[in-house]
């Protein structure tokens, strides 16, 4: 590697991350799917040519895609390597879960980039499509038992060949979904993103020279290995262990074990998930690629300063057996893939709080509560809304945990009410933190929410919900208790319901008027609540986010009608507490 100024590599560094973000913003602001263009649930980036090893990646996009995308783009470069006949202004398109995907519909353009007529690098794009056939709409089906009833599969095929969209695709594209016209403007808004991407590149290459850039990216990599190493090399060797479950696989009522055995030895980690339950019936189920991504997440929220390339993930060793839940292929059903992934997180999480407890965070509520909702337009039009919800965070070292935030394989915000009543016949009657549901410590989890939605549709509305956290509630650490748990219910004639598999249902019809009811969990808290400041206490009394009975129960605080804590009352309390 070419020797670099450190205030030039800076530079560079900041040019090559902010032509990611721009790829990122053009898809926002042309995406059609309030899923992308509000909730940001896509991604862009530059990766290896040989390898497809990620090189940059933007600050905005959804980070389970940072991990996974590097397993695509290597997909891609396999099928190009097959065909032979690569060249400028190629385009392909495939959403494939179980080869470098992660569901059916995360749809993926990767483009070669190219400079004095040879393959400098590859660009790519991510974006999640509102509809892609299927059993259900939106996709989300709790009871799918093989792929195929989760939408359709596309393998890496051209979109585009030297520049020419290939119109027979589009058509297939167009003939398997419910609202194309949302998918058509989503693929438009991703080739311009590739275009804008290819733009920039090419005019860095001309700033700077292909030699410099090439020694500046191999330099950045080289630097994430380096301070993951060394991040690895501070923590005491050993093995640590850590257990969390799904509350059912969306067919059976039996819990889920994601089961980790994490191996720290001198600048060498080794995550090893062999002990995790066997593959399942339902939606479950994740890819080996997606199983790394999400790994790669929850690394990076521990060592924030480390580089989102892939010299972060060259010291660690992955054991993800097929045997597993966690390594699954063809025609396995992964449409439940965003519940999995979280609990890998929180295994990760609560590994690590073993290795390094004063580092440590209380499990975020690790859901994201999939809700579908559909039914039909005048003249025949279908409509679909998909949504995701947010929760609380876990409380941490310095801070409460963050009310109503999203989880941890996201930077996305959550859609507002305003734009999705607009788009679709419902109204939120309700949209509130929920009191009481994060976890108690010594720094609180953060709230979760309370959403109740009206369906306004003269027809019956189509419900479905895929979510998790129902039976087994996001954790807390150091003495820090559990959040609340996950609750849905929805209503008919007969009045309010809760479904049987807790946090799961499909088949549900509501008429106008009535209404779905979500209430998302808290974070576990972090240390014990019983040494938790009293005035930290009252304060949250009075915020409404702790009910003074909670305040009792939990924390051994009593709160007088007046507000204030009655000092010799909680002395006792906690004193006969502890």
């Amino acid at each position: 590697m070419k020797p670099i100024d450190p205030i030039l590599l800076a530079v560079l560094n900041g040019r090559l991350v902010q032509i990611a973000d721009e790829m990122d913003a053009t898809l926002y602001r042309s995406a059609f799917n309030p899923i992308i263009a509000e909730a940001h649930d896509a991604c862009h980036g530059l990766y290896h040519a040989q390898t497809g090893a990620t090189l940059v990646q933007g600050t905005t996009g959804l980070p389970i895609f940072v991990g996974a995308m590097a397993f695509a783009v290597k997909a891609v470069i396999d099928k190009a390597n097959q065909d032979g006949n690569l060249e400028a202004g190629d385009t392909y398109l495939f959403n494939d879960p179980y080869d470098g995907g992660t569901h059916l519909n995360d749809f993926r353009l990767v483009r070669p980039l190219f400079w004095n007529g040879k393959l400098f690098a590859w660009l790519a794009s991510v974006g999640h499509w509102l509809d892609v056939g299927g059993n259900v709409p939106g996709n989300f089906n709790a009871k799918a038992t093989e792929s195929f009833q989760e939408g359709f599969r596309i393998p890496p095929v051209k979109l585009a060949r030297a520049g020419v969209i290939q119109q027979d695709i589009i058509d297939i594209l167009g003939a398997n979904s419910r609202v194309p016209q949302s998918n058509w403007g989503d693929l438009n808004g991703q080739l311009n993103a590739l275009d804008l991407g290819e733009r920039r590149v090419q005019a860095l290459l001309k700033d700077y020279g292909e030699e410099l850039i090439v020694s500046a990216l191999d330099l950045l990599t080289a630097r994430a290995e380096k301070l993951m190493r060394a991040n690895i090399a501070s923590l005491p060797d050993g093995t640590y262990s850590y257990d969390d479950f799904l509350d059912n696989d969306g067919i059976t009522d039996v819990p889920l074990k994601i089961a980790l055995d994490l191996t720290i030895s001198g600048e060498k980690m080794r995550l090893d998930f062999s002990r995790s339950s066997p593959p399942c019936d339902g939606p479950l189920n994740i890819a080996l690629s997606t199983t790394v991504a999400c790994c790669y997440v929850a690394l990076k929220h521990i060592f924030t300063d480390v580089p989102a390339n892939a010299g972060c993930l060259a010291p660690i060793e992955f054991v993800i057996p097929n045997t597993t839940l966690l390594g699954v292929s063809a025609p396995r059903p992964v449409g439940g893939y965003t519940e999995t992934i979280l609990r890998v997180i929180d295994t990760v999480f609560g590994a690590f709080a073993k290795v390094a407890p004063q580092r440590a965070n209380g499990s975020p509520f690790a859901t994201i509560n999939a809700l579908s909702l559909s039914g039909w337009r005048e003249h025949g039009r279908r409509w679909v809304m998909f949504c995701f919800f947010g929760g609380g965070l876990g409380g941490n070292p310095e801070t409460d945990g963050l009310n109503h935030g999203n989880n941890p394989i996201s930077t996305a915000t959550i859609p507002p009410a305003e734009i999705l009543e607009s788009l679709y016949p419902v109204m939120f009657t309700q949209w509130a933190l929920r009191p009481d549901s994060g976890g108690p410590g010594f720094n609180r989890g953060g709230l979760g929410a309370i959403y109740e939605i009206e369906a306004l549709a003269d027809g019956a509305t189509d419900v479905s919900l895929l979510g998790e956290r129902g039976k087994f509630p996001p954790f807390g650490v150091n003495g820090g208790k559990s959040a609340a748990l996950n609750r849905f219910t929805y209503q008919s004639a007969s009045g309010e319901h809760t479904p049987p598999l807790v946090s799961k249902v499909t088949d549900i019809r509501i008429d106008a008027g009535r209404h779905v009811r979500l209430e998302t969990p808290g974070g576990g808290g972090f240390g014990n609540p019983l040494t938790r400041d009293p005035v930290r206490v009252a304060r949250d009394v009075d915020l409404g986010y702790v009910t003074p009975a909670a305040a009792r129960k939990d924390y051994g605080v009593v709160i007088g009608e007046d507000g204030a804590v009655d000092a010799a009352a909680t002395a006792v309390l906690r004193s006969g507490a502890r």
